[in-house]
């Protein structure tokens, strides 16, 4: 194989650091531009660490002068202008421009499944994909127009150790350990792609100074889609408890506290299974080796030996038991 320099824009998220480590053990020379802010995730030893603000164009010139990568692989994009900003910056400077799109940007609610990557992008409801198609359009004009070498991957839920999946996170946990209800959206069924970052990574890297990926797009989402009853029944079987789920419509939920709106009935209030064999065609070792009965397990291990980071919020208190009242006196 052969040695790669790999820049990462980001680094201790919850899928770069996964693919951070994976390109290092792969023997790549990985750089990891970053503002430098403490992170629970920490750049492993061997990476070389530059500090710039992406948002900042100057500070990334003045960190990284005018090197040159085989991939630049961009974590930290969200609209446009910021991919805009990424061109202007390492356009004649990369072999390959990977942008982190995410599988929410598919027509939701799918009219087909298994989704591929030639299902359509719309998503009505969230903003948050919008913007992410609109990244995508950019790119593809640019590509087409003159050459510029993007190439698109969406990551559906991915996972790690220190992320739970639910709607109100550690709150959930801490109502499943004292005993009280929890809230699962719809009635509990709908199938969801839940992927652990480590295997997300093996994807992912594996696309990494490929010719053959460049002006194309992947979704890389694992072939593992358990229902929500599921998730929140290993989680409880990791804390070793019983779940007393109550379901609540997602457009409920989504009225008595808006926040969680877009994600719900823009994305999980529907099930999404995928086809990977893009993604796979080209990296063939890539598979669901974490399913999320052992992932649940990871993720209650880590927030026991850490309880500076079980955070509870009244605010989703309040809420769940208002709509677990609502529930039980229909």
């Amino acid at each position: 194989m052969t040695k790669k320099r790999i820049l990462y824009i980001g680094g201790s998220g919850i899928i770069s650091a996964a693919c951070v480590r994976r390109s290092l053990e792969r023997g790549h020379e990985v750089t990891v531009l970053n503002r430098g802010q403490s992170s629970s995730r920490p750049i492993p030893d061997g990476v070389r660490v530059v500090h710039g603000d992406i948002r900042q164009p100057d500070s990334v010139r003045d960190a990284l002068g005018s090197e040159e990568f085989d991939s630049v692989a961009e974590f930290f994009a969200f609209t446009p202008e910021h991919v805009q900003t990424d061109v202007d910056l390492f356009e004649g400077r990369t072999g390959q421009y990977v942008f982190i799109s995410s599988a929410s940007a598919y027509q939701t609610p799918p009219s087909r499944m298994p989704v591929t990557e030639s299902t359509p992008l719309r998503n009505p409801e969230w903003q948050y994909s919008r913007d992410k198609i609109a990244c995508e359009d950019l790119l593809v004009g640019l590509y087409r127009d003159r050459g510029f070498p993007a190439t698109i991957v969406r990551p559906s839920h991915t996972y790690d150790e220190q992320t739970i999946p639910t709607s109100g996170h550690w709150t959930d946990l801490a109502r499943m350990r004292d005993g009280r209800p929890v809230v699962v959206h719809g009635d509990g069924t709908t199938q969801w792609a839940i992927t652990h970052a480590s295997d997300f990574a093996v994807a992912f890297t594996g696309l990494l100074g490929r010719p053959e990926a460049v002006g194309d797009a992947f979704h890389i989402t694992g072939d593992h889609a358990p229902t929500w009853n599921q998730i929140y029944t290993w989680l409880a079987d990791a804390l070793g408890v019983e779940a007393d789920l109550v379901h609540v419509a997602s457009e409920t939920i989504a009225r008595a506290h808006p926040p969680l709106g877009p994600g719900l009935v823009g994305d999980k209030a529907h099930s999404m299974v995928f086809d990977n064999s893009k993604v796979k065609a080209l990296v063939p070792e890539f598979a669901t080796t974490v399913a999320f009965s052992d992932g649940a397990r990871m993720i209650v291990d880590w927030f026991l030996a850490h309880p500076e980071n079980q955070k509870e919020d009244p605010e989703l208190h309040a809420l769940f038991d208002r709509l677990v009242e609502h529930a039980r006196s229909i």
